[in-house]
């Protein structure tokens, strides 16, 4: 897997309105639902381009997915895009019922979930979302990790039946991968960097993260870690958790999400099923995250806890332990 060796950063939800006007011109029965939110969620460049087939059903979040049930029913691929914290926030009950239960073809796109929302808040941070989404029957969960691994995973959700979940980050993030020859499949994670002494796990915004913790550890520490982007975190890439188990003896999992339910909690479930070893999980603690302006998302991340340096300090002290 080759990475992008330019130090660039790309919005991962203008890489989702693109990939999507794209898919509109080779899909006539596509269309996009969205809550006052088609601005933000960058779906207004599907509706310049095919204003017939995207609907804003204003402030509703929970009549936007009964409707996109409804289109999907009559035979619509439907993504349907808002907030986290409405999407899954205010409508589980129709996620559950009226798309998971019939399993129908019905895409759920949200942004501004996680710490980074920033300055909306804790009410607006939803750090529960992996939790919730993974545990319905059916619902796939995705969470890329730049702009790149938007746009590829857009067209393969297009391309698959069923429900799905994929969360995308407010801000701008780092361009982690190479688009030339960049490749992903749904419920296989990416090894993207090898190493031997521990394993990183991570996903979202993460990803950037824990390659700088991984770079560190070895020029300062001599540790060699294997990253693993976990960009399904459901389903689970159960093989490629075993392996790294394996070969590498100690995981650490790192994700913009509460340690419950999200993708520690699903490593540490593969894990102990299949090859028991040390997982530690880096995330928000059980606990709500608070405001913070556009230029303190970084000091917002450093308070709980989610940096490369967090990483690289719980991997020295798992290695440490476990001797």
């Amino acid at each position: 897997m080759q990475l992008s060796n330019l130090k660039k950063t790309a919005d991962m939800r203008g890489a989702y309105g693109e990939t999507l006007a794209e898919l509109g011109k080779e899909n006539p029965d596509l269309v996009c639902v969205g809550a006052d939110t088609t601005d933000s969620l960058k779906t207004r460049r599907f509706g310049d381009k095919y204003p017939d087939r995207l609907f804003n059903l204003g402030i509703a979040e929970a009549n936007m997915v009964s409707v996109a049930a409804g289109l999907a029913i009559a035979g619509k691929l439907v993504f349907a895009s808002t907030y986290a914290a409405f999407l899954p926030g205010r409508c589980l009950d129709q996620i559950r019922n009226a798309i998971c239960y019939p399993n129908l073809n019905v895409k759920l796109v949200v942004s501004h979930a996680g710490l980074t929302v920033g300055a909306d808040g804790a009410s607006h941070q939803q750090n529960e979302d992996f939790s919730v989404m993974r545990a319905i029957p059916n619902m796939k969960v995705i969470a890329p990790g730049d702009a790149v691994a938007v746009k590829h995973l857009t067209k393969q959700v297009a391309r698959s039946q069923g429900p799905f979940y994929m969360r995308l980050a407010r801000p701008s993030s780092e361009v982690v991968y190479s688009d030339e020859d960049a490749e992903f499949s749904i419920g296989k994670g990416n090894v993207i960097l090898d190493g031997n002494d521990a394993t990183i796990m991570c996903c979202g915004l993460m990803v950037q993260r824990s390659l700088e913790a991984a770079k560190v550890l070895k020029d300062k520490e001599g540790i060699s870690c294997r990253v693993i982007d976990m960009f399904t975190v459901k389903p689970m890439d159960h093989d490629l958790v075993y392996d790294a188990a394996k070969q590498t003896g100690i995981i650490v999992t790192a994700e913009e999400h509460s340690i419950i339910g999200g993708l520690g909690a699903a490593v540490a479930e593969s894990c102990s099923e299949r090859y028991p070893v040390l997982v530690k999980r880096i995330g928000v603690k059980d606990t709500f995250g608070e405001s913070a302006r556009d230029d303190e998302i970084e000091d917002l991340l450093v308070k709980y806890g989610l940096t490369s340096a967090d990483i690289a300090g719980v991997i020295v002290e798992a290695r440490r332990s476990s001797r």
